[in-house]
């Protein structure tokens, strides 16, 4: 499979220290490294899959979790401002929270020297705070922070008698979903947007929901009216709710709409959906690849770590071209690739890794460079970067990357377990031949099963045929197949 036999660091969750800063770049990188990423003073957030905490709601939960919204209300002196609704105002995405230090909390913000006191204490002074004042944003910002705390809340590990122990862990951890939730509603009825969309994004995703499962009935009128107060990432997901049908039914014209009101205030996501459209003539709209290509460009001048796709896109334009349109470049492709590849997008990081592997796209072969990018895609577990990876491992590169067939064999199983058939076939070579790993034929053949069922004709073959390393009903030494693996030819690629 390579030209070159070459090599990486030695540790398969972080194998990215030696290449990580490589001291050679070529010149479309290293102009591009000499620059910041152009993109929005702004920093959306609206994540699809949030970790989910296993709440049950099926147990009533204590404290103001179990209290009326009145209840809710009163504490947090809700009562002293009666229910007159908040003015419309900008989105959460747009200001911070608070326009001064009206109250400095940011030192019991978990991670940040949080550890020092326990969650007891440091919930007990921020919902002082909070009780203090009947600032929104502030109020809303305990809300949050309550959500993120569950979502680290210490939960002891299963030990013979502390059951009990872990049930009262796991209702704290409950209570505060169910108190964040409280405060929240009460917030969104209130008209406060940002509590309109985090709480549309709590119940879309299964947070504080019946049986923690999507409650998309509930989200989308959240999502439609923090929308309608200027919120741009709630106009963006209710956007998508139309297009899928989540939680009402499936309408471009109205999806369409919601895009356009997010892309007009520079959501990323939004542009890029909108570009999409024009490009392919989706969502009721007729192909216009020049329209397509501007919402494409807007999207990648306010790119981010969440909404790195359009910068993607428009690398693969440039490097085919569109008549009239966009003319070929290949240059800027890569320029584009690394752009995205740097905010954390995994297609755009393998694509470099084969660049610089093969020297494909003007990219020089550069080993370091092709195992940095592999690698990036490789830890968002993008299947075909790990197994990039452990072709690398097999052969090494000299000042790079040291040989590992302990590596090789792991990464393998990691594209293996992701689903790549050829990876599936190279677990069952390097578990039948002993690479990297003790030979075992029974789960051998699983994986070949495994590859087979997917279609690969290798894997079919070996079910069929005797095993590796058997010629003639001789058996050869094991060294043979594994040289056979490392060769250049690289026959389990």
């Amino acid at each position: 499979m390579y030209a070159h036999a070459q090599s990486r660091p030695n540790s398969f969750y972080a194998a990215d220290d030696a290449a990580g800063q490589p001291d050679y770049l070529p010149e479309p990188t290293r102009r591009h490294r000499q620059s910041r990423v152009q993109g929005s003073p702004n920093h959306y957030h609206s994540p699809q899959q949030p970790v989910d905490p296993d709440y049950d709601d099926d147990e009533q939960p204590l404290g103001l979790a179990g209290q009326s919204p009145d209840a809710v209300d009163e504490f947090y002196g809700a009562q002293q401002n009666g229910s007159t609704p908040f003015p419309p105002q900008q989105s959460h995405s747009q200001l911070p929270l608070s326009q001064g230090p009206l109250l400095d909390h940011s030192h019991l913000r978990p991670g940040n020297q949080a550890s020092l006191l326990s969650y007891e204490r440091t919930l007990e002074l921020y919902r002082a705070n909070a009780k203090k004042t009947q600032d929104p944003d502030i109020q809303f910002e305990f809300a949050v922070f309550m959500i993120d705390a569950s979502k680290s809340f210490p939960i002891p590990s299963p030990t013979p008698g502390n059951v009990m122990e872990i049930e009262k862990a796991i209702d704290k951890r409950d209570n505060l979903v169910h108190e964040a939730t409280g405060l929240l509603k009460r917030q969104a009825d209130r008209g406060h947007p940002a509590s309109q969309y985090f709480l549309a994004d709590c119940y879309a995703n299964g947070l504080g929901t019946y049986k923690n499962k999507q409650d998309f009935d509930r989200a989308y009128p959240l999502f439609v009216l923090a929308a309608k107060h200027g919120h741009p990432d709630a106009a963006y997901r209710a956007g998508t709710c139309c297009e899928n049908g989540w939680g009402c039914r499936r309408e471009s014209a109205k999806a369409l709409q919601f895009f356009r009101k997010a892309g007009a205030a520079l959501h990323p996501g939004a542009m890029y959906r909108l570009g999409i459209a024009e490009l392919n003539g989706e969502l009721g709209l007729s192909k216009r690849p020049r329209e397509g290509v501007k919402w494409l460009k807007r999207s990648a001048e306010h790119a981010t770590a969440e909404f790195p796709h359009a910068l993607h896109e428009l690398a693969l334009l440039h490097e085919r071209g569109i008549d009239n349109v966009v003319f070929v470049d290949v240059e800027y492709t890569v320029e584009l690739l690394a752009q995205a590849a740097e905010l954390g997008y995994a297609p755009s990081a393998y694509r470099l890794g084969e660049c610089y592997e093969y020297g494909k796209l003007g990219c020089p072969q550069d080993p370091a460079l092709s195992i940095h990018y592999y690698n990036i895609a490789a830890q968002q577990n993008h299947r075909d970067a790990c197994f990039a990876l452990t072709a690398w491992y097999l052969v090494g590169s000299p000042g790079v990357l040291p040989q590992s067939d302990t590596e090789a064999y792991l990464w393998a199983r990691k594209a293996a377990d992701a689903g790549l058939a050829k990876a599936m076939y190279a677990v069952g070579y390097f578990l039948e031949v002993g690479i990297g790993t003790p030979p075992d034929l029974s789960e051998a053949m699983t994986y070949f099963k495994k590859a087979a069922e997917l279609g690969d004709k290798r894997a079919q073959q070996r079910l069929k045929g005797p095993p590796i390393g058997q010629q003639g009903g001789v058996m050869r030494d094991g060294s043979d197949a594994k040289n056979a693996a490392a060769n250049k030819d690289c026959i389990i690629m």
